[in-house]
């Protein structure tokens, strides 16, 4: 490129565009652009001196450091804000020998009838005139006087009261803790003025207005450079010119966002928007994902900006290819249900025509060290990398109490070939109520993210959301980027294991009920368990019933499946694969394998499998109390000739004895939601289940789309409000019992149950929704009396509870008592057996004289069950008739 040409004198006045104000007496001026960067003059004003602005230290030079003359900043800035960016006129009267330096006169506009800028400064009180040289006879160097007489009169400027130190700039040209400076600022727009533009995407600023000197380099995006050696990226000087020309001396904001060594990465905005979305949309940047992560606000943009000037093949993208991309449109996004994650970045999806195993976006889940699969490892030891590998756990454990169960938007972004052995992959983003399952993994320590080639375009759609994910994880040393070691998981397998089994057995007999992850279903009623409390793996066989076996390797070859034994795993699998369950271990088979009961959610899984017609009753369910309720479950599979019972014959029922004629019967459908402790129970009417749905669904989704500001609602003793259930984080109606601080006790109206939440988990509910009744109604059981022992007690409502929640019931109402919620009746709707002498008989409930005539019957069929009951030492009744010892001597009383 030859060498920029000087602007053409016309008639002796010249033409440009004011670059750069150097002080309150010069400035920078640029002429018409030919082929490259324009060329430039610097002008000074003649007759007038400018006091000097402060210098930094050079160490190239060994400059020192000088301080601002007073009003030195004032000066510039009142010529600056005047004439930057702006068309001007101006006359050459002399070169100065030596220095070389050009002195003339600047006017504003676009001849010498525009403002006279050196008349403009002495008017101010900006500047000095030089009076030596003056010439007595010429009159507008003699104007120049005059008017600086005026201004002095007038005390203007410099020439006022004020004290010369008010007006010095305290600059802090180098800032010590760069990060801490960031930090400070809280990511918020602070006011500056450009002064130095070194590339495309580099800037130095006064920021104002506390005169912090920075070096700043623009997040998210790189302009070709300028090397050491002399040489240049193409486009570098283009690029800078295309920044230097709208930002140089322009009033800006800056968003300090963070640190790259000495320099600080910000966002600028001038104020016709972001340059870096002008630059990336020119062709002149390009997207960087290591600075993408700090960008606090508009990293699509930036994406978008540099997705147009990919496709306008402009300046950098000039020989730009774009990468195919084979995903069909209709497979791009779809919504199904997490059935299962698979460590701690895969999950199966279950979809209308089967499942799909998919994969996240960009997502590297915590790996094994290279200690942990070297030498050192007990070839005899099973490798379990879920427990071994650190914090592999916690991210697989953080994506399925999110997910298992739950519906998911998936949106495809890429399908990863398969590649040295590994199969190919979907990789997608995934999104529940609104959050990006990946980004919160990310953002809690627990998986890192993938880094790509610059140009690589096959990425998660969203990857700076992930990389500003794993920024903040970094600032918070959280997960795998905390300074502390990693949490150790020490879990005894003990399955297949007879002598292990031996060992953990007692304690897990004596344990009761305990909590357990089903980690694996090998068929309906053989599962892997793994418990926390114990922290032990365990092969749990489930009790009380005979499940056929789905296909299994054995001796080298497939046995086949027995007849509904795909069924059954499938069955198992989707009701307990991954879910949190109880299990109450019983004994231990001959291969060290566990016998016991599982319940998923208080669902008991053998009477599931039964009543689904995928299981059989086994003779040993009749020692256990769950015989009665497996043979229900199997006569109604029976009835209803579901999987092995397709073919069984239904024997003719017995008639049902009519009850007496004085009693009204009127059965309507519940269900139970709530057992107290003073064994009433809450029920909502099945037929207003599509109606209490519906209306929940809605105020979910009022919540979700106007969620309630921190603070701004405040709990009254019974008000009707919206609360948070802990255990699913769902939004739900309820009255307000207590208000104590930041806690609030709230009755849940449509179910019945209590629980004390945070403030910030109770919410004002829209009028709309109070109009629709509580939906639970509390009940007692007719004729039947409490224990007064707190003992038997608490093992009644345990008793009522594994009896009666959550589950239907025939309800008919029997009496009411003042001050005492509605006596009633309960029925099996299958077996038509009366709950409370079920209840009765079991010896957890006392029957209750009734002198009711109509009530006759039932009294003395709770009597005669509670006469079985004594019999047979249940419960109440293991010590014996403890009703023998209420004489007076022992406090009793009729």
């Amino acid at each position: 490129m030859s060498a920029p040409a000087a602007p053409q004198p016309t008639s002796g006045t010249q033409r440009g565009i004011v670059k750069q104000v150097l002080s309150g007496d010069a400035v920078v001026i640029r002429g018409q652009p030919r082929g490259g960067p324009p060329p430039e003059r610097t002008i000074c004003f003649s007759n007038i001196m400018a006091p000097k602005l402060a210098r930094r230290a050079n160490p190239n030079t060994e400059g020192a450091e000088t301080k601002d003359e007073p009003w030195a900043w004032e000066a510039r800035e009142f010529l600056r804000k005047k004439v930057i960016g702006k068309e001007v006129a101006f006359t050459v009267e002399y070169t100065a020998p030596g220095s070389g330096k050009e002195y003339g006169c600047v006017y504003l506009g676009k001849d010498t009838s525009g403002e006279n800028l050196t008349e403009a400064m002495i008017k101010e009180g900006l500047v000095e005139v030089r009076k030596m040289g003056l010439k007595s006879d010429d009159p507008n160097q003699q104007r120049l006087v005059q008017l600086e007489e005026a201004a002095i009169q007038g005390k203007k400027g410099k020439h006022g009261e004020s004290k010369d130190s008010e007006h010095v700039r305290d600059i802090k040209w180098v800032i010590e803790n760069p990060r801490n400076f960031v930090d400070s600022h809280h990511n918020k727009p602070i006011d500056a003025v450009i002064e130095h533009v070194r590339d495309g995407c580099t800037v130095r600023a006064f920021l104002l207005p506390t005169f912090e000197y920075v070096t700043v380099m623009l997040s998210g995006i790189k302009c070709p450079m300028f090397k050491q050696d002399g040489t240049s990226d193409p486009f570098a000087a283009e690029a800078r010119y295309f920044t230097e020309s709208r930002l140089l001396q322009r009033d800006v904001q800056i968003i300090l966002e963070g640190v790259s060594n000495a320099n600080l990465l910000g966002t600028v905005i001038h104020p016709n928007g972001n340059i870096a979305e002008v630059l990336l949309r020119e062709g002149f940047a390009r997207c960087v994902d290591w600075s993408m992560g700090v960008v606090t606000n508009g990293s699509e943009k930036l994406r978008s900006a540099e997705k147009v000037g990919k496709e306008k093949k402009l300046r950098i993208w000039k020989d730009y290819t774009p990468s195919t991309n084979s995903i069909n449109i209709k497979d791009k996004s779809f919504t199904g249900k997490v059935v299962e994650v698979i460590g701690g970045d895969g999950m199966m999806i279950k979809l209308d025509n089967g499942t799909k195993k998919i994969f996240l976006s960009s997502i590297k889940p915590p790996r094994a060290s290279q200690n942990q699969d070297g030498e050192n490892k007990d070839p005899k030891q099973r490798s379990r990398p879920l427990y071994d590998v650190p914090y592999l756990f916690e991210a697989r454990e953080f994506l399925r109490k999110k997910l298992t169960g739950k519906k998911v938007n998936v949106e495809v972004d890429y399908i990863q070939p398969a590649n040295q052995g590994f199969p190919e992959k979907t990789c997608c983003t995934v999104t529940i109520g609104g959050i990006n399952v990946g980004e919160a993994l990310i953002s809690k320590g627990l998986a890192t993210v993938i880094r790509y080639r610059q140009d690589d375009d096959q990425r998660s759609a969203h990857y700076d959301l992930l990389l500003a994910a794993e920024a903040r994880a970094q600032k918070k040393a959280v997960g795998l980027h905390a300074k502390k070691d990693a949490p150790i998981h020490r879990v005894a397998d003990v399955s297949g294991d007879i002598t292990k089994a031996k060992q953990f057995l007692p304690s897990l007999q004596r344990a009761g009920k305990i909590e357990g992850l089903v980690e694996f279903v090998a068929s309906g009623s053989r599962l892997r368990l793994y418990l926390p409390k114990s922290t032990c793996l365990i092969t749990l066989l489930v009790s009380g019933i005979d499940c056929p076996r789905g296909a299994r390797p054995q001796g080298g070859v497939t046995v086949p499946a027995d007849p509904y034994g795909e069924e059954a795993l499938a069955f198992t699998k989707e009701m307990c694969m991954q879910r949190e369950v109880m299990v109450s271990v019983e004994t231990i088979d001959k291969g060290g394998n566990f016998i016991g009961w599982l319940f998923v959610d208080d669902v008991n899984l053998s009477i599931s499998l039964v009543e689904a017609g995928l299981a059989k009753v086994h003779f040993t369910a009749e020692r256990s109390n769950y015989y009665r309720q497996l043979l229900s479950a199997e006569e109604k599979a029976k009835k209803e000739k579901l999987g092995l019972w397709q073919h069984y014959e239904e024997p003719k029922e017995e008639e049902v004895k009519e009850e007496p004629a004085d009693r009204k019967i009127n059965y309507t459908t519940i269900v139970v939601t709530e057992i107290t402790d003073q064994l009433s129970f809450f029920a909502q009417n099945i037929d207003n289940g599509p109606q209490l749905e519906k209306m929940m669904e809605q105020l979910r989704n009022d919540m979700e789309t106007n969620p309630p500001l921190p603070g701004a609602y405040k709990p009254k003793v019974g008000d009707l409000c919206a609360a948070k259930f802990s255990l699913d984080g769902q939004w739900y109606r309820g009255k307000v019992l207590k208000v104590d601080g930041g806690k609030v006790t709230v009755k849940f109206i449509d179910y019945g149950n209590r629980e004390t939440v945070a403030s910030s988990d109770v919410a004002s509910i829209p009028s709309s929704y109070e109009a629709f009744s509580p939906q639970a109604t509390e009940y007692s059981l007719a004729c039947v009396a409490v224990p007064t022992d707190e003992d038997s007690k608490r093992d009644a409502v345990d008793a009522m509870f594994n009896e009666m929640a959550n589950k239907q019931f025939s309800l008919n109402p029997e009496y009411k008592i003042a001050g005492s919620p509605e006596y009633v009746s309960l029925q099996y709707p299958d077996s038509k057996e009366d709950v409370a002498q079920s209840l009765i008989s079991q010896g957890y409930l006392l029957a209750e004289k009734r002198r009711e005539r109509r009530l006759a019957k039932m009294v003395s069929d709770y009597f005669k069950a509670q006469d079985k009951a004594k019999s047979e030492r249940r419960n109440l009744w293991r010590y014996g008739d403890f009703t023998e010892d209420d004489a007076k001597e022992f406090g009793y009383k009729k």
